[in-house]
């Protein structure tokens, strides 16, 4: 298959790197003194650890992979030379010993038994560590997810509207109508950065435990995101109803 074709077929860290620090570049220019500024930084910081992270996920556990090598050997070897015995030895030399063939069985297989439970264990092992490093970074993205939400809880766009007065605990709210709408706009497009992010590790690693917490996370950006949309809406509402601003910028950034 052509290769300009394969691409599509799953997200490429390096584009989601890009796509992070140029909403991080946009995002300081237009706030810079913000914590969302704060935000952009650390979501470009995380895409560049996903990247790495499920790199390192992808890569087959050499000294894992020898073990499993070195006790499916031994599990041959004690195989062969149990069939050995029982043909070679025990069979001629102790047919008349009806105990003796069962004590050399029962030994054998109690050993076949042992370290096929272990071969099976190793198995296992490689992949319960890769679930791990993905669950890991997995659980940061939900809690970015919520700090994303912290963020917009104050920026109500009804504020607009100047119903009225503030109270001594209402928070600052200095924002012209514009800013406001890019701030909300900058919020929802972290959380779907978040999203793809996760997608990331999944690439990295096949497993039902991962797929579910991916889902989980899809799950969460996209109803928080939905809230911001819903100001959005509002907020573009109020501003078809306002009078015209010499302050509102009418190139989004």
């Amino acid at each position: 298959m052509n290769s300009s074709l394969r691409r599509y077929r799953q997200l490429d860290p390096a584009r989601i790197i890009e796509t992070a620090e140029r909403l991080r570049q946009r995002i300081s220019e237009r706030f810079p003194s913000s914590g969302l500024a704060q935000i952009g930084i650390e979501l470009e910081q995380i895409t560049r650890e996903a990247a790495h992270r499920s790199s390192i996920i992808r890569r087959p556990n050499t000294p894992l992979r020898l073990a499993i090598v070195v006790v499916v050997g031994l599990l041959a070897v004690i195989v062969f030379l149990f069939i050995r015995g029982i043909n070679a030895n025990t069979v001629e030399k102790h047919l008349s010993d009806a105990l003796d063939v069962a004590q050399f069985a029962e030994s054998a297989l109690g050993t076949i038994v042992f370290l096929g439970a272990f071969l099976l264990f190793l198995v296992s092992l490689e992949i319960r560590f890769k679930r791990k490093r993905a669950l890991d970074a997995i659980y940061e993205l939900r809690s970015l997810a919520h700090v994303v939400d912290m963020h917009q809880l104050t920026k109500d766009p009804e504020i607009m509207t100047g119903r009225g007065p503030a109270t001594k605990s209402s928070p600052e709210r200095k924002m012209t109508p514009f800013e406001l709408g890019r701030y909300l706009d900058y919020c929802a497009e972290i959380l779907s950065l978040i999203g793809k992010v996760s997608v990331v590790y999944l690439q990295g690693i096949q497993d039902a435990e991962v797929l579910e917490s991916v889902d989980q996370i899809e799950t969460l950006t996209t109803s928080l995101s939905r809230k911001i949309f819903q100001k959005i809406t509002l907020l573009d509402r109020i501003q078809n109803r306002l009078p015209p601003s010499t302050d509102s910028d009418p190139t989004p950034q």
